[in-house]
């Protein structure tokens, strides 16, 4: 996986073809993306430091018709 933007994240987590899940652990709340049960995606925030993954090809996720 590697570093995308908040609006990339936004994208892949608002579409409709992707289902999300959240997992809160005191400190640490991560957000996970799939497609299908393909992981592409997630968001790691610990304290006040958020960072944004994806897989290598995360862009052909993007647009999903």
């Amino acid at each position: 996986m590697k570093l995308i933007m908040k609006t990339e994240f936004d994208n892949l987590r608002l579409n409709p073809n992707h289902l999300y899940e959240s997992d809160t652990n005191s400190d640490k709340q991560v957000v996970k993306i799939y497609c299908g049960s393909l992981l592409i995606a997630k968001k790691i925030k610990l304290k006040k430091s958020i960072r944004y993954f994806g897989v290598q090809n995360y862009q052909e996720y993007l647009h999903v018709e």
